[in-house]
């Protein structure tokens, strides 16, 4: 294998493990809005608040976007199912074509 076929193939882990972590960020960011929406947390709890604060920061650039197509049903906001399959398709189907791709490109 050669140094190029190296470093695609490890910047594709890289994209692949970034996806992952935003994936496992989403889910908790829906977790943590039930438990405040149901009363079972609350913000008062300093280490509480600031988890959800960076769960909000890291969903927000992927939720918003989404949020302008997609309108809440009954009350339910729908935009992270959405973002996991989406983010799921790109880890299943996109990725690994890219990745083969790019190593026929770089003559691996």
């Amino acid at each position: 294998m050669t140094l190029a076929a190296s470093l695609v193939g490890f910047l594709f882990f890289l994209i692949g493990a970034a996806l992952k972590l935003v994936l496992i960020a989403i889910i908790a960011n829906a977790i943590l809005s039930w438990l405040f929406a149901f009363d079972v947390i609350n913000y008062r709890n300093r280490f509480v608040y600031q988890l959800a604060t960076a769960l909000d920061r890291i969903t927000s650039p992927i939720l918003a976007p989404l949020r302008r197509f997609i309108p809440p049903l009954g009350g339910m906001d729908l935009t992270p199912v959405v973002a996991l399959i989406i983010i799921q398709g790109l880890q299943i189907y996109v990725i690994p074509a890219l990745h083969l791709t790019s190593l026929r490109l770089v003559g691996a």
